[in-house]
């Protein structure tokens, strides 16, 4: 079974798209927490209030850190988004670090983050656009098919 881990942005459904259209692929799919306001509180939730914002922050930080640093250190695959809406310090983090322990690193944007992007695009094994190209790259990757399209 291939591991994917779904990282980058929150707001749009892509993690839906691709585990959807990759149901019959021998894939097993892990992602951050994208409830934010989980994410953002899990720290002070599980080890105690902090009033001061920078150390809840840091303490949530530190909390995701490992549980980021598991999904991406056992996936095979390494599947990074960058949106429009917000800028994903954390994706591009995390692109970073795939990349530099060596795994299979697939960066999704469109054109607009083309230039911003273009370190992390060159440390990817593929750039794409849409969810339904990750799903083909996946198709590809364990049987050697190409996309019907093609």
């Amino acid at each position: 079974m291939l591991k994917v881990y779904l990282s980058g942005e929150i707001h749009t459904d892509w993690r839906d798209q691709i585990t959807a259209a990759a149901g019959d692929l021998d894939v097993s799919f892990s992602a951050p927490v994208t409830d934010h306001a989980a994410s953002d509180d899990c720290g002070v939730a599980i080890m105690g209030a902090e009033p001061d914002k920078f150390w809840h922050d840091n303490k949530g930080a530190k909390l995701n850190a490992i549980r980021t640093r598991h999904a991406i250190e056992t996936a095979d695959i390494v599947v990074v988004r960058f949106g429009d809406k917000y800028k994903q310090w954390n994706a591009a983090f995390d692109a970073g670090y795939a990349a530099a322990l060596g795994k299979s690193l697939i960066v999704m944007h469109g054109d607009d983050h083309q230039h911003a992007l273009k370190e992390v695009d060159a440390a990817a094994l593929a750039v794409v656009q849409e969810p339904a190209q990750v799903v083909d790259i996946l198709r590809y990757v364990l049987s050697g098919q190409l996309p019907l399209s093609s």
